[in-house]
């Protein structure tokens, strides 16, 4: 089968290496030697890491080639400041900040503009906030600070949420050096797909040799739509354990169903 070639910055995707996990610390090991000829090596082997990255953004922006730059730009990063000493993937530690740079970037050149009205709206409420807070030694309520404007409460919490950035799904929430938990692991999943059905049948199979514990997990996160923290307090362990329990889960799934 042919490969999917994709180009991007004038990079045929299709013949990306990616560097297995020793490789990757031969590497790193070489680098921090002072053998700066490996860099491009990681730089090389981890395109696709960004790539991966890139797909949370795809509908932020019509440039990708842009998008790739500025991606490639938080992996340099990452690889210079990597430190084998913390044990943790590469991966783990790259993604946040390849994310933050493409996040910076987009909130930069962000295409979105809001009208002047609603601005205008919200920076007099925050004022307006500020000086109810001050004189009364407590925070105004909506109601108190509409009736000042006379305006609806609607209009104000639009104004208000019209000025907070847009969030990434893909967004890291939480890391204790190990898995990190995106905010996406913090949304319940309420999509319901009638034409999964023989996909389902042959996931139920390979869920029931699972361990109890990473059975329960799955079921609950992606069968009744839980949230991670919902499940960690409900069977009383840390949400960075369940985190950990479902990726295993996941990949066990994986190799059941091959």
């Amino acid at each position: 089968m042919a490969k999917h070639k994709v180009d991007i910055s004038g990079i045929n995707t299709a013949n990306i290496k990616v560097l297995s996990n020793k490789e990757m610390m031969e590497f790193f090991n070489r680098l921090k030697k002072g053998d700066i000829s490996v860099r491009e090596h990681l730089v090389n082997g981890n395109l696709k890491l960004v790539l991966s990255i890139l797909k949370k953004f795809s509908n932020r922006t019509d440039n990708l080639d842009d998008l790739f730059q500025i991606g490639c730009i938080g992996l340099l990063k990452a690889i210079d400041n990597f430190d084998l000493s913390h044990n943790v993937r590469f991966s783990t530690y790259a993604v946040p900040m390849i994310v933050g740079e493409v996040r910076r970037y987009l909130r930069d050149n962000n295409s979105i503009r809001i009208s002047r009205s609603l601005k205008d709206i919200a920076y007099k409420t925050l004022k307006l906030k500020e000086e109810l807070t001050n004189d009364m030694g407590r925070e105004p309520t909506m109601q108190e600070i509409c009736s000042i404007f006379d305006l609806d409460e609607i209009q104000v919490i639009l104004a208000l949420d019209a000025l907070k950035e847009p969030v990434s799904m893909f967004e890291p929430i939480y890391n204790d050096g190990g898995d990190t938990i995106y905010l996406s692991d913090q949304l319940e999943d309420k999509k319901e797909e009638d034409n999964d059905w023989d996909l389902k049948i042959v996931l139920q199979d390979a869920i029931k040799l699972l361990k109890e514990k990473e059975k329960q997990i799955l079921i609950e996160r992606f069968v009744i739509g839980k949230t991670q923290m919902e499940i960690a307090n409900e069977i009383g362990i840390s949400q960075a354990q369940v985190s950990r329990l479902e990726k295993n889960a996941i990949e066990n799934v994986k190799k059941l169903v091959k």
